[in-house]
């Protein structure tokens, strides 16, 4: 079973998604290293994704998908202008909440990004 920090940035009704080449649209996050934590992993999947400063990260849940262990944050981030595509990411992109039906995702991403829009 693989272990993932996901990550939900949002920002003025909007929800920050990355992209890698030739893949879905997806929250930024990733694997959570042997001897790590599931909220270190997502501070820092997000910087090394878009560039983001966590200022605090919020859990939110935890999904079993498949394969995966999500373990799903929101995060509070000190520079939320400079969301930028690094490393493997080639898009990052703010959607607005009621893009989330267009968007071509995974069905585990669109029950986490409906779970928090439920939230609010």
């Amino acid at each position: 079973m693989k272990i993932r920090a996901t990550v939900i940035c949002e920002h003025e009704g909007h929800i920050l998604f990355v992209r890698k080449a030739r893949s879905k649209w997806a929250l930024p996050g990733g694997k959570v290293e042997r001897d790590e934590r599931p909220v270190g992993a997502a501070a820092r999947e997000l910087e090394e994704e878009t560039g983001l400063s966590v200022d605090g990260l919020l859990y939110l849940q935890e999904l079993k998908a498949r394969d995966t262990v999500h373990h799903v944050f929101e995060a509070s981030v000190v520079n939320i202008e400079e969301a930028r595509p690094r490393n493997e990411i080639v898009d990052c992109h703010w959607h607005a909440y009621t893009a989330m039906d267009q968007l071509d995702t995974t069905d585990a991403t669109r029950h986490i990004v409906k779970s928090f829009v439920r939230r609010l």
